[in-house]
């Protein structure tokens, strides 16, 4: 399975090339951030050289100069998931905040005592504790959206949560735990046939193949930059414009603002009616080069990479004796969770360290899956466009080793 991928896209991350405790570093833990490419480095470190200046209204040529990769940015992720217009994108910190901006602004715009909100059974904690939060001030309700023994999402049971009360369903493209990949297109159909809107944590899908916002006809789209390659601390909410139009602003302060007196403040058209403060512009634009690098590789071809080492994975590790995998549908993505016998993850976790490779372990942020499963936490080894066969093979070779030692 030597690909295009494994023999030259590994060079373009210098830090594949190091070692841990004397061995080969082997990154398996992409799904909670991927390792940067050098382009992107240098993206960062150029922009603070040369054309560091705050962003917007500055008259001088390091603020155009920066607005004006800032601004581009906009456009690169626009283009990138097919949005209508970059009124529809907003900056955030991440997915988190992106979530968390909705629950807040979406919620006091859309939400009132006895709506429905519906939310998946394998939604990462972001996607369910801001909507508690939500729910405790203003009287709603969260129904929950269950999966079966092969994680995926029973339709005809999401059907049928729908009442005249549902307004909001949440959910994730792609599970960070099971690696699930949710037939989102078909449950917002399913959910604006019922008056409802649709938010999807794209976290795990827009790093992995592509993802058309207009195809898949949702209402909001989250994603964070550090798991497509590029840096941490940006990250980006899609939503349609004529429902961003009727949400209050996050949080309030520079940039947002039109006109402010003591008596009345007017708001900043979008999308800059939801950016308060100085924006992470240096983030945007080494998010937009980290686009412009995966675009240069063709989502298609990471996604075809990505699928091969996934089924070799799932295939190959099934025959380790006590092992039991979680998440076996056939519409699955780039994530193998495992649990081997009686060993707790942490101590596999820990001891393939060891031998240079990194999974993670635990709950990995989604305990009513966890629950669902009957476990405490569960091991994850999770793929990039870097990842190889030799990888995969290095890993149950040392799952292998660590089950005998017990």
């Amino acid at each position: 399975m030597n690909t295009y991928l494994d023999s030259k896209v590994r060079a373009d991350f210098p830090i594949l090339s190091r070692l841990v405790y004397n061995r080969p570093l082997i990154y398996l833990d992409n799904a909670a951030t991927t390792q940067k490419p050098q382009c992107v480095i240098d993206a960062i470190s150029e922009e603070y050289q040369s054309v560091n200046a705050n962003v917007h209204r500055g008259v001088h040529y390091l603020s155009q100069k920066a607005t004006e990769l800032h601004e581009n940015a906009r456009e690169r992720v626009r283009q990138f998931i097919n949005a209508r217009s970059t009124s529809e994108i907003l900056f955030t910190r991440g997915t988190t905040e992106s979530l968390n901006l909705m629950a807040s602004s979406y919620g006091e715009a859309f939400l009132k005592e006895g709506d429905e909100i519906l939310i998946s059974e394998m939604e990462h904690h972001s996607n369910i504790v801001p909507w508690q939060m939500l729910c405790e001030r203003k009287g709603c309700r969260i129904k929950v959206i269950p999966f079966n023994e092969k994680g995926e999402i029973e339709m005809e049971n999401y059907e049928k949560l729908f009442t005249e009360h549902t307004r909001l369903v949440c959910v994730a493209h792609v599970s960070n735990t099971l690696g699930t990949v949710n037939p989102v297109k078909e449950m917002g159909r399913i959910a604006h046939a019922h008056g409802a809107h649709i938010l999807v944590d794209g976290a795990q899908s827009v790093p992995h193949f592509n993802v058309d916002v207009q195809d898949l006809d949702c209402d909001f789209l989250a994603f964070s930059g550090h798991k497509v390659y590029g840096p941490t601390g940006i990250g980006v909410l899609y939503g349609r414009e004529s429902l961003l139009e009727q949400m209050p602003p996050y949080q309030g302060g520079g940039e947002m603002i039109s006109r402010v007196t003591f008596e009345h403040t007017t708001y900043e058209k979008l999308p800059y009616k939801f950016e308060a403060g100085t924006p992470d512009y240096v983030g945007s634009h080494a998010l937009a080069v980290a686009l412009d690098y995966v675009d240069s590789i063709g989502m298609d071809k990471i996604h075809t990479h990505e699928q091969t080492l996934t089924r070799y994975a799932m295939q190959q590790m099934s025959q380790i004796e006590g092992i039991r995998l979680y998440g076996t549908s056939e519409e699955k993505d780039a994530v193998v969770a495992f649990n081997v016998g009686d060993i707790h993850p942490l101590d596999i976790g820990t001891l393939l360290d060891r031998l240079g490779i990194a999974i993670r372990t635990g709950h990995h942020c989604a305990q009513p899956v966890m629950e669902h499963y009957g476990v405490e936490g569960m091991c994850r080894a999770s793929f990039a466009l870097y990842s190889t066969q030799a990888e995969v093979d290095a890993l149950i070779a040392g799952i292998e080793r660590v089950r005998k030692m017990f």
